[in-house]
């Protein structure tokens, strides 16, 4: 049964990926949509702890190869999931070879800087898996809806012209295509809700104590700009979606389920990857065989 879950899983994540942003809209991605098979939410939760299994060994091999690391990027609109997705898909993983990021608004000293830069002090090496909650995309989203935010940065007003965030998403491309170059594999997930979604999400927030620290005004501030919010996440997509460094649009109004497919969408990149175990040299055999001699002569074992 679970093979076949797995195989309807990917069949629907193949909908999700945008490899080419040319025809995309996001009008055309129902945030309520899911894959063609009836599971409970326990039944969710059974299937995402058998995958862990999965994914640990596969981030177990990744990280003995030291030859590619994954980024993975998560953006959403607020209440979106980010963090529990993170939280659930993770969760088994040896943290070791796992690094998470998160980006709120930039500093002092990054405000300063390109808007690349605190990103790239970020990346994950190679072996490992690194998860970016919000980007460099915030750059081209959040501060897209509202430019005021650019006077911040010092860039010079004649530099923030008509083509200016067409310009940064091609900065975007390019440092991904770099990245891809040195052996970092990127997948970027969009964890797409509705406004009446979010609305109730919110309320749901004010309504329990122990998650009213989550709450912020800004919040409610923020949906009377929904629709500048999702244009700007269209021209993201858009202008930004390759092969080799895709989007995923999840639909993530049921949380389990948005889980679900983030995770098996992790866990089918790695596989593409492939990572091998090191082979050991001859030298390296020769002293296993040496350990293990000593281990078992037992001469020296206190009687």
């Amino acid at each position: 049964m679970n093979e076949a879950i797995s195989e309807t899983v990917r069949q629907f994540l193949m909908t999700c990926r945008i490899d080419n942003g040319r025809e995309f809209r996001l009008a055309d991605h129902d945030p309520d949509r899911k894959p063609e098979i009836d599971l409970s939410r326990q039944e969710i939760t059974d299937y995402l702890t058998e995958r862990t299994a999965c994914l640990s060994d596969l981030q177990q091999r990744l990280y003995s190869s030291q030859s590619y690391g994954l980024l993975c990027v998560f953006q959403a609109m607020d209440t979106g999931g980010k963090d529990g997705t993170i939280r659930h898909v993770m969760s088994g993983v040896n943290p070791q070879g796992v690094q998470v990021r998160a980006f709120k608004q930039p500093g002092p000293e990054a405000i300063h800087h390109d808007f690349l830069w605190r990103v790239s002090l970020s990346l994950p090496q190679r072996g490992e898996i690194g998860i970016f909650n919000r980007s460099h995309y915030e750059e081209v989203l959040i501060t897209r809806v509202h430019p005021h935010l650019l006077d911040k940065s010092g860039i010079p007003e004649e530099l923030r012209g008509k083509p200016f965030w067409k310009n940064r998403l091609r900065d975007i491309r390019h440092f991904e295509s770099y990245l891809g170059r040195q052996g970092i594999v990127i997948r970027k997930f969009f964890l797409h809700i509705s406004k009446e979604e979010q609305r109730k999400r919110l309320l749901a927030r004010l309504d329990d104590p122990t998650k009213h620290w989550k709450f912020s005004v800004d919040d409610i501030k923020e949906r009377q700009y929904w629709n500048a919010y999702q244009r700007a996440y269209e021209k993201a997509i858009i202008g930004t979606a390759r092969t080799a460094a895709p989007w995923f649009v999840i639909p993530a109004n049921n949380k389990p389920m948005a889980r679900l497919l983030v995770k098996e969408a992790i866990i089918e990149t790695l596989e593409e990857i492939n990572p091998q175990l090191p082979a050991l040299n001859e030298e390296q055999k020769a002293a296993l065989d040496e350990g293990r001699a000593a281990l078992e002569d037992r001469s020296d074992t206190p009687q």
